[in-house]
């Protein structure tokens, strides 16, 4: 099992509705709506809490392992 600092923000853009839930929760200022779908702005500055993973009704953004290939 990966730790969390192994762990990746990955993004399935084609599950996003654009309601901009995990936008709002993630407290670095990470992420951000684009062209009404969900978009990493600044990846560097993610510290990887998992709010936007926890708060997307859609399951369209998660922190996930190298090894998954998603």
């Amino acid at each position: 099992m990966a730790t969390t600092s192994e762990k990746e923000l990955k993004l399935n853009v084609e599950w996003c509705k654009g309601c901009g839930i995990c936008v709002e929760f993630c407290p670095r200022n990470v992420l951000e709506l684009k062209s009404g779908k969900i978009n990493i702005k600044n990846i560097e500055a993610c510290i990887k809490c998992g709010q936007c993973e926890l708060r997307c009704p859609d399951y369209a953004i998660y922190l996930g392992g190298k090894e998954d290939g998603r």
